[in-house]
C-alpha cells in the first residue's frame, strides 16, 4: 500500500509539473501557464496577426511583447475572461524572422491554476492572415472621422502640406477604453474622405505617447532636413516630459530624436504646441501646465532648446479642472484691419454643462507674453469655444494658409466616453471648422466656429425647400431624409421678434427627441437631448446645454449637421455652436417648429441628403 502511494504521489508531482504547458501547434500558437496570473504565449506561426481577444469589463492585464527575449512593447490589455466582446490585432509583420513571446501578468485572479487557463482569452487567441474592419457599429458616424477600431480621444499633431491634411491622434489599438497612447495616423485631401495610415509614433522607453503638435521645418532649423515634419509630443510614464521625433517621408514615418526628453519639469506638464514667429524668428511653444491651471510659453531657435518666457492662467476664466492641449494664432476681427490672439484652452472638468469643454482667451501676444483682453468691469471674462457636452481638445492643423485657421476637436466628454453604445471603436472628431474673430453687441471680441467651406461637397439630394412660413401654435412639420439612415444637412433662418420662444423638435417614430428652444428676450438657444435615445450607460449623458445667440434681437440662422450619432448645430455661420452625441434607436425622420407667445417666421428652409463618405 506504501509503494502504491508513492507511486500515486509521484504521478501527482510531475502531472502539476506538466500542466501549466499547453501547446497549440496548429495554431502556430503556445501557451505555457506558469501560474495563476502569469502566462508566457509563444507564437510560432508565420502569420500577419495574433488577434488578442477582449472583455470590456475584464481587468487589464499586463502584456510585455518579447522579441528574441528583449523588451519590445509593454501594453495594457483587457484580456477576455468568459467572454469575447471583439478582438485587436497585434501586428507581426516587421517581427519576421524574429522569436515573438508575449509575457502576460493578468490581475483576474483565480483560485486555482485550472481556473486560470480556463479564461476565454487563451482558447479563442489565434493567428490570421486579415484582420476584418468591415464596421458592424450601428453608431459609426458616416462623415466624421473615426479610427478603423479601437479607442480614439484628443486630435495630435495636424499639419496641413502639398495638398494632403494630415491628422494624427490619440489612440489605443489595443482596445475601445483609453489606454496604450499611441499616435494613429489619417489623411485627406478635401476633410471629408479620410485614409488610415500605418501607425506613426507607438510607446517607447519614456511611456506613453501623449498629445502634441507637429511642424513643417521649412527652413531647416533643426538640422533634419529641409521640409522635415517635426513632432513634440509628451512622454508620459511615472512623469511627463516633453519629447521629439521627425519624419523625411512626409508624415508617414518618424524617427525618435536621441537627445529626449527635450523639456523636463518638476510638475505636471503636456500638449505642446508650436509656430514659427516669423516677426521674432523664432519658435514658440505653449505648454499645458496642468495641474497649476496655466499654460507656458518657451522659444527656441532650432526646435531643441526652448527657453521658458512666461507663464498666463492662474486664477483665470474656468479653473475647476485640470488645462490640456493649448493653442495659440492670430485672427483678424471681422469687418475691420484689427488683429488678436486667440489662446485656446481645453480643460477637464470643468466644462459649463459638467466635464471637459473648451474655453478661450481673446488677447495680445508679443512673442513672450500673452496679455487677455479684460471685459467693461476690468476682468477676463470666461469665453466657450463650444456650448454642447461633445466638444473637447479642439486644436488647428499647422501649414494652412495665413488667412485661414481651421480646427477639429474631439466629439465626446470625458464623463462617459468609455460608457457610449459602441465596442468597435469608441468616439469621431468634430466636423472641421474655419475659426475668425467678431465683435459682439457687448463690445466683446469672440471666437466664431464656421462649417469649413469642404463640407457643402457633402449634400446630396435636396429633399425639401421652404422660402418663408409663419409658426404660431400649431405646429408645422416636415419630413427629414430616410436615406443613410437619416444623416442630412438642415438650413433654416428665424425671425421670433414677435414670440416669447420657438421650438424646433427633431424626432422619430419611437417618441425620441432633441428640442432646441430658442428664447427671444434672453437671446439664448437650448438643446435638451433628454429623450434623444439611449442615455442609460450614463447619468451624466441626459442634459440641456444653453448657448448665447450673440445676436442683436433680429433674425438667428441655424445649419443643422445630423450623423447616425451626433448632432451639430452652429449659429450664425459659427458665432455660436452646439456639438452633441445622440443616441436614436431609429433615425429622426421629423423637423417641426412651434412658437409661443406669439407667431414667428421660418424662412429659407433647407434640407439636403447627404452622401456617405
Amino acid at each position: 500500500m506504501k509503494q502504491i502511494k508513492q507511486i500515486v504521489a509521484s504521478l501527482l508531482f510531475f502531472g502539476a509539473m506538466a500542466s501549466p504547458l499547453s501547446v497549440y501547434a496548429e495554431k502556430g500558437i503556445e501557451i505555457n501557464h506558469l501560474g495563476i496570473n502569469n502566462t508566457l504565449v509563444r507564437v510560432t506561426g508565420p502569420s500577419r496577426y495574433l488577434l488578442l481577444p477582449i472583455q470590456e469589463d475584464a481587468e487589464e492585464a499586463r502584456v510585455r511583447v518579447m522579441l528574441d527575449g528583449e523588451v519590445h512593447q509593454n501594453l495594457n490589455i483587457r484580456l477576455a475572461r468568459n467572454r469575447v466582446d471583439y478582438f485587436v490585432p497585434l501586428d507581426l509583420a516587421s517581427f519576421k524572422g524574429r522569436h515573438v513571446m508575449l509575457n502576460i501578468v493578468t490581475s483576474q485572479n483565480r483560485a486555482t491554476l485550472r481556473e486560470a487557463k480556463e479564461n476565454a482569452c487563451w482558447k479563442d487567441m489565434k493567428l490570421s492572415d486579415t484582420f476584418d474592419t468591415t464596421n458592424r457599429e450601428k453608431y459609426r458616424p458616416a462623415f466624421h472621422h473615426t479610427p478603423l477600431y479601437g479607442w480614439m480621444n484628443d486630435p495630435n499633431g495636424m499639419f496641413y502640406k502639398d495638398g494632403v491634411w494630415h491628422l494624427y491622434y490619440q489612440w489605443n489599438p489595443y482596445g475601445s477604453k483609453w489606454q496604450n497612447m499611441t499616435w494613429g495616423h489619417s489623411t485627406s485631401k478635401d476633410l471629408l474622405k479620410w485614409e488610415h495610415q500605418p501607425t506613426a509614433i507607438e510607446v517607447d522607453g519614456l511611456g506613453s505617447i501623449f498629445s502634441g503638435s507637429s511642424v513643417v521645418d521649412t527652413a531647416n532649423t533643426a538640422g533634419f532636413g529641409k521640409d522635415a515634419v517635426v513632432a513634440l509630443y509628451t512622454s508620459c510614464d511615472v512623469s511627463q516630459v516633453q519629447s521629439m521625433a521627425y519624419s523625411n517621408d512626409g508624415g508617414t514615418t518618424f524617427q525618435r530624436y536621441p537627445g529626449n526628453p527635450i523639456i523636463t519639469l518638476e510638475s505636471e506638464a503636456r500638449d505642446p504646441n508650436m509656430f514659427w514667429d516669423n516677426e521674432a524668428k523664432q519658435w514658440v511653444l505653449t505648454l499645458a501646465h496642468a495641474l497649476e491651471h496655466e499654460y507656458l510659453f518657451f522659444t527656441s531657435p532650432d526646435l531643441k532648446e526652448w527657453t521658458l518666457q512666461s507663464a498666463f492662467g492662474k486664477g483665470e476664466g474656468a479653473q475647476d479642472g485640470v488645462w490640456e492641449c493649448p493653442d495659440l494664432f492670430k485672427l483678424k476681427v471681422d469687418g475691420t484691419g484689427e488683429e488678436k490672439w486667440a489662446l485656446i484652452c481645453n480643460l477637464n472638468p470643468g466644462g459649463p454643462f459638467g466635464g471637459s469643454a473648451t474655453q478661450y482667451f481673446i488677447g495680445d501676444f508679443d512673442g513672450k507674453t500673452f496679455k487677455a483682453d479684460t471685459d467693461a468691469s476690468g476682468r477676463i471674462a470666461t469665453k466657450w469655444m463650444d456650448f454642447g457636452k461633445d466638444h473637447y481638445a479642439t486644436v488647428s492643423w499647422s501649414g494652412t494658409s495665413p488667412d485661414r485657421r481651421t480646427v477639429i476637436g474631439w466629439m465626446s466628454n470625458w464623463q462617459y466616453a468609455a460608457e457610449v453604445p459602441t465596442k468597435q471603436f469608441r468616439s469621431a472628431n468634430t466636423l472641421p471648422r474655419d475659426l475668425r474673430l467678431f465683435r459682439a453687441p457687448d463690445g466683446q471680441v469672440y471666437l466664431a466656429s464656421a462649417p469649413s467651406p469642404e463640407l457643402t461637397a457633402l449634400r446630396g439630394n435636396m429633399t425639401t425647400t421652404v422660402r418663408k412660413t409663419s409658426v404660431g401654435k400649431q405646429t408645422r412639420t416636415y419630413s427629414l431624409p430616410t436615406a443613410n439612415d437619416g444623416i442630412c444637412e438642415i438650413l433654416f433662418d428665424l425671425d421670433c421678434r414677435k414670440a416669447d420662444s420657438l421650438t424646433i423638435n427633431l424626432g422619430n417614430k419611437a417618441g425620441e427627441q432633441v428640442v432646441l428652444t430658442y428664447y427671444t428676450q434672453s437671446h439664448t438657444l437650448a438643446f435638451d437631448r433628454r429623450n434623444s435615445g439611449l442615455k442609460d450607460f450614463s447619468q451624466d449623458f441626459p442634459a440641456v446645454t444653453v448657448a448665447p445667440t450673440f445676436e442683436d434681437g433680429k433674425k438667428v440662422s441655424l445649419r443643422i449637421f445630423i450623423d447616425k450619432s451626433s448632432m451639430e448645430v452652429f449659429g450664425d455661420n459659427g458665432r455660436f455652436v452646439m456639438t452633441n452625441l445622440v443616441f436614436p434607436t431609429t433615425p429622426y425622420s421629423s423637423l417641426s417648429f412651434t412658437s409661443h407667445g406669439g407667431s414667428s417666421k421660418v424662412s429659407n428652409l433647407k434640407i439636403y441628403s447627404i452622401k456617405e463618405q
